[in-house]
């Protein structure tokens, strides 16, 4: 049956958050470790969101600053060759009309005492037609400069863009790469991958286009009320008046699009996430049926992200024709009172073109920045789920004085270990344990008993509660983490294989491994077999975490690489529950000699597979129930017995 969509948003909205408890631990798809389907917390205020994206302007200070430049005279330009329309205007009309009442502002004085001023350059006998070849030129020198600071402005302005994108995807990565295993425990990897794709394109839109916009359109807006008031102070009162108007419509409409930008990044988040488990999982959907139910689900995400979709585009849009309408009506009131001025004043024809020109420079701006406000309240929505996962806290930093361990022998000790994934609920329960080099320490029990837990709590990936873990006397707190993960080689029963060789994907457990030493390993692992026999042999391109090897194959070169490794520790996490029976005996007789001098621990259904362990972990609700060898678990014919003997298999 279809899930709705509450239940949909639970498992991949960042909107919302599910936890479940168990004891396998982070990621598996047996259950255990929490998994919350979201970023937690509220959203960034869009004033701190947006000083955080001007942040990364800074090492673009110097660029930045001729692109204020360039923009000052983009403008300049624009607003000057305007300008220079007025003393044309004015002179054809006393050319047609000599006894014309015209009355020039002092500015236009100087406007017509400019071109005036050339025309010697160009005398072609004819005043007038002198006088107005000679603006053309002007106009025509004027504009070339705007469209040469115009292009400079924007090419400069798409590099500082761009630079600024690369340093927050290269941040957002980095910090992903130092969050804690709990992190990615808890997020669909479509939603993650949101952050990277959608959120930050958004933001790099915002900065090219919306920050050009509001840095031009402020300087133009400057520059043309500057010019308005010198050509007349009364009009510029009536156009002036319906600024309030401009302002008020966009920041009421600017509330309403805020809001429904930012569901529309999070259903677009959960639309993901969805995508990339229904497309990893194809193979279970088709083997179960399931493609009608999950059309039907992914029907209900998509009708959600196009209802909240449509909300955001329809507020961000009909900002832009509200501001068009209105300063349409601010022209019109501004002719009309230019008119009557010009018949009462004096306004010179020139002027009021002039000036109804400037109008529209003045609407302009602020019409432009309105109908950015959609780009950028969607890039300020996309940038506050960026800003919350570089503002996740990263694994806690190792001690002031933390132990390096270069030499770990492997001696492994717990001491009354508690743990639990939340606070109120336990899965491991004073558990005790000693391993010493060469040992191989199995843990046997139900699903959700705790067995994987056990080992990820010996790598870190979670602190425990109470007890200590030692490995060498140490207490594992008091280590380099990366130094104790060096020492700790892990085959879980999840394989993944990186794009790349066979050859690269074996040596990721060491990168300085020789070609040679890479090949022993495989031969260890018995995985150098099927790998001679492939067209390209260890040259093998893999694609699609090995989709064009078989689950064992794949494992068998986890295998290998875990043999790579010259880690003290050994983790193999049912390492071989996805071989058959005859190959699961040759990667045992290549693990004996894998093993040797190695604390080994060993995690396993198949009992087969921990008959020669020198001490088996009996794990039931997080509590170690019975411990020994085969023979003596036997003896004492508790769980074990039965399950040996009755079930042979753990459920």
């Amino acid at each position: 049956m279809a899930r709705n969509l509450e239940q949909l948003q639970k498992q991949y909205s960042s909107a919302s958050a599910t936890q479940q408890q168990g004891g396998r631990g982070p990621g598996g798809p047996r259950g255990g470790g929490p998994h919350a389907g979201g970023m937690g917390g509220k959203p960034k205020e869009a004033k701190k969101t947006l000083l955080r994206i001007m942040h990364y302007l800074d090492p673009y200070k110097g660029r930045f600053i001729i692109v204020l430049f360039c923009m000052l005279v983009s403008s300049v330009t624009s607003l000057l060759g305007a300008y220079l329309l007025a003393p044309i205007i004015d002179k054809l009309t006393l050319a047609v009309l000599p006894n014309a009442n015209i009355r020039v502002s002092r500015v236009q004085q100087i406007a017509d005492e400019t071109i005036l001023n050339f025309t010697k350059w160009f005398d072609l006998g004819d005043e007038v037609l002198t006088y107005v070849i000679t603006a053309i030129i002007l106009l025509g020198i004027i504009y070339l400069m705007g469209i040469i600071t115009t292009y400079l402005q924007n090419r400069l302005m798409l590099s500082i863009s761009q630079g600024a994108i690369e340093n927050i995807r290269n941040d957002l990565f980095e910090k992903l790469q130092r969050l804690p295993v709990r992190y990615f425990d808890s997020k669909p990897t479509g939603e993650i991958m949101s952050r990277f794709t959608n959120d930050i394109d958004n933001i790099d839109m915002a900065l090219f286009n919306s920050l050009t916009s509001l840095v031009s359109g402020t300087v133009t807006l400057i520059g043309t009320l500057f010019f308005m008031i010198t050509t007349n102070w009364i009009l510029t009162l009536v156009t002036v008046f319906f600024a309030p108007l401009f302002l008020k419509g966009g920041t009421m409409i600017a509330k309403m699009s805020s809001k429904y930008y930012r569901g529309q990044q999070a259903a677009l988040g959960a639309l993901n996430g969805y995508m990339e488990e229904t497309i990893t999982g194809q193979k279970v959907i088709k083997t179960f049926n399931h493609e009608e139910t999950c059309i039907d689900e992914f029907g209900v995400l998509n009708d959600d992200m196009r209802d909240k979709q449509f909300m955001a585009q329809f507020w961000g849009g009909v900002m832009g024709p509200i501001m068009g309408n209105t300063s349409q009506v601010s022209y019109a009131v501004t002719v009309g009172v230019g008119g009557i001025l010009m018949v009462t004043s004096g306004l010179t024809p020139g002027a009021l073109t002039v000036f109804a020109d400037y109008s529209r420079h003045f609407s302009q701006p602020i019409n432009t920045i309105s109908q950015q406000m959609a780009t950028i309240f969607s890039a300020l929505a996309g940038a506050e789920r960026v800003f919350d996962v570089m503002d996740q806290s990263p694994e806690e930093a190792d001690m002031p004085k933390a132990n390096p361990m270069k030499h770990m022998k492997g001696h492994v000790i717990m001491k009354d270990v508690t743990f639990g994934y939340v606070p109120d609920k336990v899965v491991l329960k004073n558990i005790n344990l000693y391993a010493k080099p060469g040992q191989k320490i199995a843990f046997v029990g139900s699903t959700g008993a705790g067995k994987t837990t056990v080992t990820n709590l010996l790598n870190r990936f979670y602190d425990i509660s109470q007890g200590t873990i030692t490995i060498d006397g140490i207490n594992i707190k008091d280590m380099v983490r990366d130094e104790l993960r060096k020492n700790i080689a892990m085959v879980l029963q999840d394989t993944h294989l990186f794009t790349g060789t066979i050859m690269e994907n074996i040596r990721y457990g060491r990168l300085d491994a020789t070609d040679q030493e890479v090949i022993e390993a495989a031969k260890t692992a018995n995985a150098d077999s099927f790998i001679v026999r492939l067209e390209n042999g260890y040259d093998t391109i893999i694609e699609g975490d090995g989709a064009n090897l078989s689950q064992g194959q794949r494992q068998l070169l986890n295998i290998a690489r875990a043999a790579l490794s010259k880690a003290p520790i050994l983790v193999l996490d049912e390492a071989t529950s996805s071989v058959d029976t005859r190959t699961e005996k040759q990667i045992e007789e290549g693990m004996d000699y894998l093993m040797k001098d190695r604390t080994t621990f060993v995690i396993a259904h198949r009992l087969s597979t921990v008959r020669n362990a020198h001490a088996i972990m009996v794990l039931e609700k997080g509590e170690i129930m019975e411990r020994g060898t085969h023979d003596d678990l036997l003896q004492q014919q508790g769980r074990y017995y039965k399950l040996h003997t009755g079930l042979k298999e753990l459920e």
